[in-house]
């Protein structure tokens, strides 16, 4: 089937942040199954925080991942299975053993001016014959001459894919499509975005990634992400059926997907909430919000003054550790 835009679906990796990484092998067989019949290409099945994300610090699975990984991988007949590495959390025999799982994907992640510690989880996806992805994470934090330069050191060590990836959901459609058409002007492997809905523009700013040559976009059926959920599934293939984008998905069966499958298991319906919108406004990865809640529970502060510190200070992910810290100072003030 012709795919103009190939769609990676992220509910079952992303959304596993909103799920507070409850997921049952039971939730996964059935968002697999149903995806797959609505003839989704790509779908994503780790812990939020990738490959080995199940830790104190990010958050224990309820299920082992790798169960749910293997889940999705005898569910799916057609769709191929993707995962998540993040360096300096998942580890090369976390891959080597996703890999002997079959998943058919390895999506790379580092913080947007640090690809080089994408290398060696790249070069073992390579050798594994996995598709390889490179994903800069946080690239409202970079210029996009900075962007290129990145992507080029991941295209050098294997990767096949470049995404821009908006983890805070704080760019605008200007800035996603300079960054886009940077990549695509001076790179020869298909460039990807990622978006998150924080400012309520992940499906504008995916649009604005694919008139700028975006080939791949990421979305989470019924915007389960982290912060307030990434481009919605369902809501962009119908939007790019109708400007005549084919991305080979049955709108029908993914809006059943979305209503019957995902609905009845979220905690609560994804939306923007004033922790969300902060997280957007002040540019803050969108996992942080959760242990933000937690933190200023646990310290009597309010949440929406923790993630505008944490923007100010430009922390990243793998430095949740610091939302603690930010709230026992205020709490002192």
């Amino acid at each position: 089937m012709k795919r103009d835009v190939i769609i990676t679906e992220v509910a079952l990796r992303d959304g596993s942040h909103a799920m507070r990484h409850q997921f049952t092998e039971e939730q996964v067989r059935a968002a697999v199954a149903g995806l797959d019949e609505a003839n989704v290409p790509y779908i994503e099945v780790t812990h939020g925080d990738g490959l080995g994300g199940s830790t104190i610090q990010y958050g224990h699975s309820l299920t082992d991942e790798f169960k749910l990984i293997e889940a999705a991988v005898e569910t799916a007949k057609n769709a191929k299975i993707a995962v998540l590495s993040l360096p300096g959390i998942a580890t090369k025999p976390n891959i080597k053993r996703a890999a002997d799982l079959g998943v058919s994907m390895l999506r790379v992640a580092t913080h947007v001016t640090e690809a080089d510690v994408s290398l060696q989880h790249l070069s073992l996806g390579k050798e594994l014959g996995l598709e390889t992805v490179g994903f800069l994470m946080m690239s409202h934090m970079a210029e996009p001459s900075k962007i290129v330069e990145q992507a080029k050191i991941m295209v050098n060590g294997g990767a096949d894919v470049i995404y821009i990836v908006d983890s805070a959901g704080a760019l605008l459609p200007n800035q996603v499509t300079e960054r886009i058409k940077a990549l695509k002007q001076e790179i020869d492997v298909p460039v990807g975005f990622h978006a998150h809905n924080n400012l309520s523009l992940a499906v504008a700013n995916s649009l604005a990634a694919i008139e700028a040559g975006a080939e791949r976009i990421d979305g989470s059926i019924r915007c389960l992400g982290a912060g307030a959920g990434n481009t919605q599934t369902e809501v962009i293939v119908s939007v790019l059926d109708k400007m005549g984008i084919q991305t080979g998905i049955d709108i029908y069966k993914i809006m059943d997907v979305a209503e019957d499958v995902i609905a009845p298991i979220l905690p609560q319906p994804q939306e923007i909430t004033r922790g969300s919108l902060v997280l957007g406004y002040a540019g803050v990865y969108s996992s942080f919000l959760l242990h933000a809640n937690k933190a200023a529970e646990k310290f009597g502060v309010d949440a929406r003054d923790i993630l505008m510190e944490i923007g100010k200070r430009k922390a990243v992910g793998g430095q949740e550790d610091m939302i603690l810290e930010v709230a026992a100072e205020l709490q002192q003030k």
